[in-house]
């Protein structure tokens, strides 16, 4: 009969596993606070269904939700990866979670890789409840899919690192005002319901390069006109991601 050992192994999980492990908790989070719901999923769905059937936006030729619908689908990007993100890991941050965080092994780059993995988990049931809403409408999209599911992880790479830049450097209270007001100034200025053709013209290129814009853009090219995939807007998003996550990981606070 063999001994059975008894003997204590110390040692910190395999990295995967401590970052799957986050990932599942901070999507679970996520998905348990009514607020972050609203935010990522009621609103945009409420503007894709308001917009769509109220004729309150001219957008030249083709449907309303043939329009709208990538623009959404670019919006639940930003609520979830950015303004949800920014917000609890600013009171995460407040509370001390992240202080209890800082003591285990998981490393600040396992924790913003966690912390990127449940926004994309999240943004897929996202996507199914928007799609769902937009064919009910009437969308009928074609082209890339493949195209659209790298603009859309490109697009959370970025507004991922631009969250975690925020709630990593700035107090709870500053972050919950800063990711609020971007969010309604990119609302408003990211093409998600009004085109860029609306701004004047020596502002229209200035707003193509922000990552709102971008996605949105890359998105209705692809999904909308069945275009192949807009080189211009994966390097507006590949250097904002390369950016932001760049200075998220240097300057990352737990406390």
């Amino acid at each position: 009969m063999t001994a059975l050992d008894f003997t204590p192994a110390p040692g910190a999980a395999a990295f995967h596993r401590m970052v799957l492990a986050q990932a599942g908790a901070e999507a679970r989070a996520i998905l348990r606070n009514g607020e972050q719901l609203l935010l990522t999923l009621i609103i945009p769905v409420l503007l894709l269904v308001g917009f769509s059937l109220a004729p309150l936006v001219d957008v030249g030729a083709g449907s309303r939700v043939g329009f709208l619908a990538p623009g959404v689908l670019a919006l639940a990007v930003m609520s979830t990866a950015f303004t949800g993100q920014a917000i609890a890991t600013g009171f995460e941050r407040r509370y001390g979670v992240l202080k209890r965080l800082g003591a285990t092994p998981l490393s600040r780059a396992g924790l913003l890789l966690a912390k990127t993995a449940a926004v994309v988990a999240v943004e897929l049931l996202q996507a199914v409840v928007i799609v769902v809403v937009a064919l009910l409408l009437g969308w009928r999209p074609h082209g890339s899919l493949a195209a659209a599911v790298l603009l859309v992880l490109l697009g959370t790479a970025a507004f991922s690192g631009l969250g975690l830049l925020m709630a990593g450097v700035l107090r709870a209270e500053a972050t919950l005002a800063g990711a609020n007001l971007v969010y309604l100034v990119l609302l408003g200025c990211g093409g998600v319901v009004f085109p860029l053709s609306v701004f004047p013209d020596g502002v229209e290129p200035v707003l193509g390069l922000l990552p709102i814009s971008a996605l949105t853009g890359g998105l209705r090219a692809v999904l909308a006109d069945g275009a192949a995939l807009p080189l211009g807007a994966v390097a507006v998003l590949v250097v904002w991601a390369a950016l932001t996550l760049g200075l998220a990981s240097r300057t990352f606070r737990w406390e």
